[in-house]
């Protein structure tokens, strides 16, 4: 799956050049992150004290917030469209990997087709996606982590008074508090997800076959019988799902509020301003939503373990069964 796109000559430039285009327009959509960051400090600032500010500055300091987004938003286009070019030939170097050695295997492999075509797809796609997420948490954690810790002198909240980076410590607390809970919450997933690709390729291919031999193939019996096979997986799936979705809901809206609750008391006792609260709101929500970004992709996470399973699995069997010379 990776040998095939990153250890091969015919897609170098794809898989080199492909992958440093991104991690350059990803640098530059955090840089301008930091940049709109410091923007929110003065905005709100210029909100909270308006006698001390005229309308022209309000007006200038939205042109400024122009000015960054329009940038942003050509680069993130930008690196969009790279992106789904970059998955795409991931996967077709994944294909062209798999088809000359399936061409010689001599058995029958369970799912064969939709290992050739939909998980190759599927796999570039989300590793590709997830990979880029990962890549442009880590320059976020990178920029903004000095920045919160900076921001966190003077924020006092019950016990820790003058604590030393005390905004990044419960960025990471609570980080890392969450991932292990989704983990525990979310383990039956990928096995599940497994089967369901098992059942799902079997009612397929029971349906293909009916195409050309309705008379063998197709009938209401055995339809039954698979879609009943399919119909238990997913109301088990769907069950595991509900309660990852419950945890990860939960988990999210509590997330909007913690920053609030760290800075409130410094901002009500007016040691802090609101363009300076504002600051380490955004902040916050950077730096943690960069440590969480297991989290936030734990669902495609675990379709792309269950996927990687039967790669896997069939790249094992391509090589167990071709036949020897």
């Amino acid at each position: 799956m990776i040998k095939a796109f990153f250890g091969s000559k015919k897609w170098a430039l794809w898989a080199y050049g492909g992958g440093i285009t991104l991690l350059v327009l990803s640098y530059m959509l955090v840089h301008l992150s930091v940049r709109f960051n410091i923007w929110y400090g003065g905005f709100y600032d210029i909100i909270q004290k308006t006698q001390e500010h005229t309308l022209d500055e309000y007006w200038n300091s939205l042109a400024q917030f122009m000015w960054l987004a329009l940038p942003y938003i050509a680069i993130a286009t930008v690196m969009d469209i790279v992106a789904f070019f970059y998955a795409f030939k991931w996967r077709e170097a994944i294909t062209f990997n798999y088809v000359p050695r399936w061409r010689k295997v001599s058995n029958k492999i369970e799912g064969e087709s939709q290992r050739l075509q939909e998980d190759p797809a599927l796999y570039a796609e989300i590793v590709e996606s997830l990979g880029l997420q990962a890549v442009n948490a880590a320059m976020t954690l990178i920029a903004f982590i000095p920045l919160l810790w900076g921001l966190s002198k003077g924020i006092n909240f019950w016990i820790f008074q003058d604590f030393p980076g005390l905004l990044v410590w419960v960025a990471l607390t609570v980080s890392i508090g969450g991932m292990a809970i989704t983990w525990i919450v979310a383990k039956r997933l990928p096995k599940l997800e497994y089967n369901n690709q098992i059942v799902e390729a079997a009612f397929r291919k029971e349906l293909v076959l009916a195409e050309e031999d309705k008379a063998n193939y197709g009938s209401m019996p055995k339809v039954i019988e698979l879609f009943t096979g399919i119909k238990r997986n997913y109301y088990r799936l769907y069950m595991n799902k509900g309660y990852v979705s419950l945890w990860l809901n939960t988990y999210g809206q509590c997330m909007v509020i913690v920053p609030f609750v760290i800075v409130g008391p410094s901002l009500m006792a007016g040691v802090v301003t609101l363009g300076l609260a504002m600051q380490v709101v955004n902040s916050f929500g950077e730096v943690r939503s960069s440590l969480a970004v297991v989290i936030n992709n734990w669902t495609r996470i675990t379709r792309l373990r269950s996927i990687w399973m039967r790669l896997h699995e069939f790249e094992d069997n391509l090589d167990k069964d071709r036949p020897k010379n």
